[in-house]
Parts: C-alpha cells; sequence; structure tokens
C-alpha cells in the first residue's frame, strides 16, 4: 500500500475512533441522565408509598383504640348490669323471705294476666 492510503486509512479509523467515543459517550450521558431521572421518580414514588403507610397506620391505630374502648365500655356496662341484676335478685329473694304469702300471690296474679296475654 502506499502511503497515501495508508495515511487516509489511518485518517478514517481516527475519525471512527472518535465517533465511536462520541456514541460512548453519549450512550453514557444518556444513561446517566436515566438514571437520575429513574432515580428521581423513585424516590417520589417512595416517598409517597412511605406517607400513605404512615396515614393507614395512624388510621389503624386510631382505630385500634377506639374499639378497645368501646370493649371497655361494653365490659363496664355489662358488669354494671349484672350487678343490678344480681340486687333486684336478692331483693326479691328478701320481700319473698319476708312477704311470702303476698309473693305468692303476686306470681298468681302475673302469671293469670302473662297467660290472658299470650292467648290473644
Amino acid at each position: 500500500m502506499s502511503k497515501a492510503i495508508e495515511s487516509n486509512t489511518k485518517a478514517v479509523k481516527e475519525q471512527i475512533d472518535d465517533k465511536a467515543e462520541r456514541v460512548k459517550q453519549a450512550t453514557s450521558d444518556a444513561v446517566a441522565h436515566t438514571k437520575e431521572v429513574v432515580d428521581h421518580a423513585a424516590d417520589q414514588v417512595e416517598s409517597g408509598v412511605h406517607k400513605a403507610t404512615d396515614k393507614a397506620a395512624a388510621k389503624a391505630h386510631r382505630v385500634t383504640d377506639k374499639a378497645a374502648d368501646l370493649s371497655e365500655q361494653g365490659r363496664q356496662l355489662y358488669a354494671d348490669g349484672k350487678d343490678r341484676a344480681e340486687d333486684w335478685l336478692d331483693q326479691a329473694r328478701d320481700y319473698v323471705r319476708e312477704k311470702p304469702v303476698q309473693s305468692v300471690a303476686i306470681a298468681l296474679g302475673a302469671g293469670w294476666l302473662l297467660g290472658r296475654l299470650l292467648r290473644r
């Protein structure tokens, strides 16, 4: 090969190498920019998910606290009702012991009245 051809071949190879380097650099820049955009979007999504999770957890805690309060109120109402029923039963027993004849007469009257009401 002649020196001119070798020189042209060498110049063309250098141009190809230069263009290849530019393409590689442009590709690297594009990938880096894409990574930044994706990372930013991922950070925003992560932040949004964390906020939503925190809100959901806070609401779940409030619901749990409310349920515990209502459960305690229910237990207290049950205990109060049970105590009242026991007091009424004790009063009824005392009344029957003190006035057995009147108690039987009241029971017969109440039974007769209930029987009449249920037949209709």
